[in-house]
């Protein structure tokens, strides 16, 4: 029986309570999603031979439990979460946040009893995950999702800079016609991968399965993506941290871009600082020849034309942009103009302000 998304939501919201006044709000889930995958993993895997994570000794969230009340709990925190780490090729992915550091935690019996709290949350029998069904959930995502649409506002960002609804995930899926993939060897590509949630769903329209590839400029979210793309079986996901538009990380042996079968994308609207560590006059991977080169303080189009370049002559994509891509002038209206004529675009869908 799959857990209720109302005990999940309640006990996240509980984690983040826990954790205000040190600091902002959009580090809660640095915290609370690293422990939420220590649960999970615990839960679905601890004891079992050949399980997709190993659980090791000293590196379960049974092991964090017994640290309840001590006064070195936060350091005990950040050792266990390593060994699971190390024993997963996870480092650098569930070890980002630091459990002890007295400037977000408090010193002393603050920090205690904050970290102390915080796990008898996740103690809940609510939050058992051992029997938990693992096709069709999305228990990162949808935790991800939740803390973003409640605290992304207080952090001065918006909510659609950090995920994308699962409905939307769903319609584009089926506009590029993923159902359509015939191997595993076929690739799907999200060049702004964020949780990574738009290309779980896209890649679970395939029957046969894809093989998938992200970029991610946020280290934190990059170990989000990463988290999340084991918790639904596609540990061979890769899923890179940088800057895609000045550092693409997939490429081919010759040094240009390497293209895929499918690609999707949410990437942040309008960006002014896209251009940054870019030759404009020349674009050593070509994106912008045959269009034009986007003006330097808005990014809509510059993500754009990257996954023009990073599909196969028969690949299909979609990518999330404001209106304005649709109507502004100059520079943007030729490369408009440009797609257009090349048959680059097959189709425009408005979506509804305020997700109605």
């Amino acid at each position: 029986m799959a857990i209720k998304k109302s005990e999940l939501y309640t006990s996240l919201w509980k984690s983040c309570d826990e954790l205000r006044g040190g600091m902002d709000a959009s580090q809660y889930k640095d915290y609370v999603l690293v422990l939420l995958f220590v649960k999970y993993v615990s839960d679905k895997y601890a004891g079992v031979a050949d399980a997709l994570i190993e659980v090791p000794q000293g590196g379960s969230f049974q092991d964090i439990v017994a640290l309840k009340g001590k006064k070195e709990i936060g350091d005990g925190i950040n050792t266990i979460i390593a060994k699971l780490a190390e024993a997963n090729d996870l480092k650098g992915v569930i070890d980002v946040a630091d459990f002890n550091n007295t400037d977000k935690l408090g010193k002393g019996q603050e920090m205690q009893d904050r970290l102390s709290n915080l796990v008898r949350i996740f103690e809940n029998p609510a939050l058992n995950f051992s029997k938990n069904r693992a096709d069709g959930d999305d228990i990162l995502g949808d935790a991800y999702e939740y803390l973003m649409r409640n605290f992304a506002t207080q952090s001065g960002k918006s909510k659609g800079q950090f995920y994308t609804p699962a409905e939307v995930s769903r319609v584009i899926s089926k506009v590029i016609g993923v159902n359509s993939a015939q191997s595993q060897e076929q690739t799907i590509y999200d060049p702004t991968c964020g949780s990574g949630s738009l290309l779980i769903k896209a890649a679970d329209e395939a029957e046969q399965g894809l093989s998938i590839y992200g970029q991610e400029m946020d280290n934190a979210t990059r170990a989000l993506a990463r988290m999340n793309m084991i918790l639904h079986g596609h540990d061979t996901a890769e899923i890179w941290q940088d800057n895609t538009l000045s550092s693409p990380y997939f490429k081919e042996a010759d040094g240009s871009l390497k293209t895929f079968d499918f690609a999707v994308a949410n990437p942040p609207f309008s960006s002014k600082a896209w251009s940054n560590g870019i030759d404009l006059a020349k674009d050593k991977f070509q994106r912008f020849e045959g269009y034009g080169i986007p003006p330097a303080k808005n990014g809509d189009y510059a993500f754009l034309l990257h996954m023009v370049r990073s599909l196969k002559s028969n690949g299909k994509g979609a990518i999330i942009l404001p209106h304005g891509v649709l109507f502004r002038g100059n520079a943007e209206a030729e490369i408009r103009k440009n797609l257009i004529s090349k048959g680059i675009i097959k189709g425009i869908i408005g979506l509804p302000p305020n997700g109605t």
